[in-house]
């Protein structure tokens, strides 16, 4: 992470397709701010996943994490066993502190676009590490994530994968 003496903090336009576009955990993330340009304080990514895509059940032990849904809906899981449930859909905001387990499901029947902010900065590198270069903007195709690496990249990341999605 960068200290204020190295990284000039400057104010900072992305325009609405521009950032680091990549296919990664099974969606489209596009990096809108990363962790340097703010010195680490947070870093927002445009997520986009299609129809039925859902996410492990996780935790995050570094970062807050806050969902801005722009299209679609989503169902959202947490708690020790995913008893706990919210439904989000366009304008909806959920915020998840870290240490507390989640995990979410696309219920819509089209794509779901969210702004996803992470604070500190730093979990968009598990994106990249994660994923590839996008080669279309538009949702990779499905395909079964291998949930040993992920889990293995997770732990690098504090992040630990839990399992699936409850039901």
């Amino acid at each position: 992470m960068a200290s204020s003496a190295n990284v000039k903090r400057i104010p900072t336009v992305t325009t609405r397709d521009a950032g680091e576009a990549l296919w990664s955990v099974g969606a489209l993330i596009l990096v809108k701010v990363d962790s340097e340009q703010t010195d680490g304080a947070f870093s927002l990514v445009k997520h986009t996943a299609a129809p039925r895509y859902e996410t492990p059940y996780h935790v995050h032990h570094r970062e807050d994490e806050l969902f801005y849904v722009l299209d679609g809906a989503i169902n959202c899981y947490y708690g020790e066993n995913g008893e706990e449930t919210v439904s989000a859909g366009p304008g909806d905001t959920v915020f998840f502190p870290r240490d507390v387990p989640h995990g979410f499901r696309v219920v819509s029947d089209d794509p779901c676009r969210m702004l996803i902010q992470l604070a500190p900065g730093g979990f968009e590198e598990f994106f990249v590490a994660a994923g590839e270069p996008a080669s279309a903007m538009e949702t990779p195709a499905p395909a079964e994530p291998d949930v040993k690496a992920l889990a293995a990249l997770g732990r690098e990341y504090g992040l630990d994968i839990l399992g699936p999605l409850p039901n």
